[in-house]
């Protein structure tokens, strides 16, 4: 490895990346979707798409819908559920997956759910941890997101972490009214480290018909447009609690990493800009080590948590 990339080492959750740059979830399938257009093992890692039960065929057409800003959409979490993603998908990441780590995305309609599926996918070789999506629909509480109920999140989280040894990563949503008390709640039930942020809610309308552009109406909005939202989540939550945290939202340059890592996180998820450009995580990774040679870096976890802020 060149003394370049070899800057680029981050440590996270007891786990060495061998550089920060991830595929967010939903955003890269289970990873052999993407084989053929970009090198895998060369990116910090790939978090999967998410993992439920039972499968989910998710939201009606159309699912995705791009605008100025990034894109939104309401794809509905769907997934072949957790039979074959054992028995398809993770034997795959576990063969291509040498040097990239692998953190499967984990949603459910019941605390129990989070519990199955991480219970079952605990000794699944090549599985590095978990991210735990609390901003799914709780059933048993009329609909309300997992992570807007601390109470529920603390036993959620709790429950989990007495499922697994891996690490978890909990996921929280831009909408929460205090996000980094919220992530507090996380780790002191046990959660290794944060993921901040998931999707904005919106709604773009389709003038000439009078209807959302998106089948299920509503959808997350995604890309360049919640860059500096993510970077305040990420700042907020890092100031609160003492474990990793991972910054997604409109990443597409390197400088957009280093605006997270500055703000203190230590690896940062790629999502729309890796869809609209499969090849574009690969080219992050040597624009960050060019980064890091031009302004004299020797290592990019020495760049964690060094925002300056106004006095």
């Amino acid at each position: 490895m060149s003394p370049v990339l070899a800057s680029l080492r981050v440590e996270a959750a007891g786990i060495e990346f061998q550089n920060p740059v991830l595929l967010a979830s939903g955003t890269a399938g289970y990873g052999r979707e993407l084989a053929d257009v970009m090198d895998l093992d060369a990116l910090g890692g790939l978090v999967t798409k998410a993992v439920s039960v039972e499968p989910r065929a998710g939201a009606p057409a159309p699912r995705v819908a791009e605008f100025g800003g990034g894109m939104i959409n309401a794809v509905g979490l769907a997934n072949p559920g957790l039979d074959a993603v054992r028995r398809e998908h993770l034997p795959w990441l576990a063969a291509h997956m040498g040097r990239a780590r692998v953190l499967v995305n984990v949603i459910g309609s019941t605390i129990e759910d989070f519990v199955a599926v991480t219970t079952a996918l605990d000794a699944e070789p090549g599985v590095s941890a978990f991210e735990l999506n609390v901003s799914c629909p709780n059933v048993r509480c009329g609909g309300t997101e997992f992570g807007a109920d601390r109470t529920v999140l603390a036993d959620l989280v709790g429950r989990v972490r007495r499922a697994t040894q891996r690490p978890l990563f909990v996921k929280l949503s831009p909408m929460l009214p205090d996000i980094a008390a919220t992530a507090r709640v996380a780790v002191d039930a046990g959660a290794d480290g944060i993921t901040v942020v998931n999707t904005l809610p919106g709604l773009l309308i389709d003038v000439e018909r009078r209807r959302p552009v998106l089948g299920y109406g509503s959808g997350g909005v995604s890309g360049p447009a919640i860059l500096p939202v993510g970077v305040l989540a990420t700042w907020k939550v890092t100031r609160a609690v003492p474990v990793p945290v991972v910054g997604v939202g409109g990443i597409a340059t390197a400088e957009d990493i280093v605006q997270y890592m500055l703000a203190g996180a230590t690896l940062v998820g790629v999502g729309t800009a890796a869809m609209q450009d499969p090849r574009l995580p690969g080219r992050l990774v040597h624009a960050l080590g060019a980064w890091c040679a031009e302004h004299g870096v020797q290592s990019l976890a020495d760049v964690v948590g060094r925002l300056e802020w106004p006095s």
